[in-house]
């Protein structure tokens, strides 16, 4: 199975040249840096160890166009089974990733970094390594015959990888622990996998954070690396090595548009900003319109904080009234289908002009003294959908009002009631509530659940519950 992946590999990367050396250069890299080893000519194999080859193909991300990832099909399968079935994913040990990005949100100075092949730096236990063997020409010559290597350290493709890597980081955290708890706190719950996201209330503060972080993940082989920052003198403690590429000038006349964690953070205004990719700026010149074309398109749009919630609902409602009708993935659209696609792609540069604060406090505000979550909940026969705003207040009386998280929901094909739509839009928000609670660094002193509807109000008074709903 594996030779036969290999051929095909070769066949295609003999079509491409710049492919192959982007590959080979990967996998080189590999070999130099100790990730991977060739197997030793006659080695015999151990019988009391398992022995598994793996296929192996290349991955591209369009924002790294000069970058090719080697990622390793533990997914395929061999006498009906695969490395993947019979590894254990052990237990899930990431932190939610709303929770990242709202905790990210708290205080003025944002902070980004990002651990480097974060994988490669835990290794397997030498018994095991057999498993994970796979075939490759030595230099990249397509010509020569294929020789066996096998990866010495865990990598992208196995169901166990990310719990094992998140372990050794958390551990790592741990045994730093007893001389500064706040590293293993920021580690615990300010890491979504390898991308690092932390707000601080002062510079000085984020300057200690940032080499504390380096120093004590260092320690255990992780290098934290494409900093970045909303404050120029947090960057310029940071090694020109270890930056992020497009901050290493700081002579910047305007810091830019960075990735952080899907979402585009403007830096320079501290805002969230939606780029919109070429493929779906000229999505309206590709023809046939086709339902599987349009979730492609609408599922392209990262969302996980529902800020453009309310538009890509429209985009959702045309889907599902294509699958009401009943029309093929690949069918043509009519007409009239194909009109309320258009608009929907005529909007979609208005996206640009979307920016969302990426923090909840205002510059200058002053120390808060009360913090309340508004929750608001509302039901149509096209959808459900709850809402969070955090409002704070400060010492001097000066209010803030911030956007939180929302949720939107398309109504089931099978048509339900108005009052059960609302009912299920009041426990989103309940949920979202509870949600933001756990997530958030800040104690709320009050949260206020707002509805329009009589049925949920009449359904809350009857279970006596101690949530008290306001209608609007």
């Amino acid at each position: 199975m594996a030779e036969r992946r290999a051929t095909l590999l070769r066949k295609r990367l003999a079509r491409n040249q710049g492919l192959l050396e982007k590959y080979n250069a990967t996998m080189s890299d590999y070999i130099e840096k100790g990730h991977a080893e060739r197997v030793p000519l006659g080695e015999p194999h151990q019988k009391d160890r398992p022995l598994w080859y793996l296929p192996h193909h290349p991955v591209t991300q369009p924002l790294k166009p000069e970058k090719v990832r080697v990622v390793f099909d533990c997914a395929a399968k061999f006498a009906n089974t695969s490395l993947n079935q019979q590894l254990l994913s052990g237990p899930d040990l990431t932190s939610k990733l709303t929770g990242v990005l709202t905790r990210f949100r708290q205080e003025y100075i944002g902070v980004v970094a990002d651990i480097e092949a974060m994988f490669h730096q835990v290794r397997v236990n030498p018994r095991d390594c057999d498993a994970l063997r796979f075939l490759w020409w030595p230099d990249g010559d397509l010509s020569s015959e294929l020789v066996e290597y096998r990866m010495v350290k865990h990598l992208f493709g196995a169901t166990s990888s990310p719990s094992v890597a998140n372990f050794c980081l958390k551990k790592t955290a741990e045994i730093d622990n007893e001389q500064d708890p706040e590293i293993e706190d920021v580690v615990n719950r300010n890491m979504y996998v390898d991308d690092l996201m932390k707000s601080t209330d002062t510079t000085a503060n984020a300057v200690t954070l940032v080499d504390k972080l380096r120093r004590c993940l260092s320690k255990g082989g992780f290098r934290l690396t494409k900093w970045y920052s909303n404050d120029r003198e947090v960057i310029a403690s940071v090694p020109d090595s270890e930056r992020a590429k497009t901050v290493v000038n700081l002579e910047l006349e305007k810091l830019p548009t960075q990735s952080a964690l899907g979402l585009r953070w403007n830096i320079e205004e501290d805002k969230f900003v939606w780029e919109v990719s070429e493929r779906l700026a000229n999505a309206s010149q590709n023809n046939p319109v086709t339902r599987r074309g349009i979730l492609s398109m609408v599922y392209s749009l990262f969302d996980p904080l529902g800020f453009i919630a309310p538009y890509t609902m429209k985009a959702k409602l045309l889907l599902q009234m294509l699958s009401r009708k009943k029309i093929g993935w690949d069918d043509a659209l009519e007409e009239n289908e194909r009109d309320q696609w258009k608009r929907w792609l005529d909007d979609v540069k208005k996206l640009e002009a979307v920016k969302i604060n990426r923090c909840f406090k205002p510059r200058g505000f002053g120390e808060v003294r009360d913090v309340q979550l508004h929750m608001f909940s509302d039901a149509s026969r096209q959808g459900y959908s709850g809402v969070a705003y955090l409002r704070l207040e400060d010492v001097t009386g000066r209010v803030q009002c911030s956007f939180v998280l929302g949720k939107a929901r398309l109504a089931p094909i099978r048509e339900i009631s108005i009052p059960r739509l609302e009912l299920t839009a009041a426990v989103i928000s309940v949920k979202l509530s509870r949600m933001i609670q756990d997530e958030l660094d800040l104690t709320v002193n009050k949260v206020i659940y707002w509805t329009d509807s009589l049925s949920v109000l009449k359904v809350h008074k009857q279970r006596e519950e101690e949530i008290s709903y306001f209608r609007v």
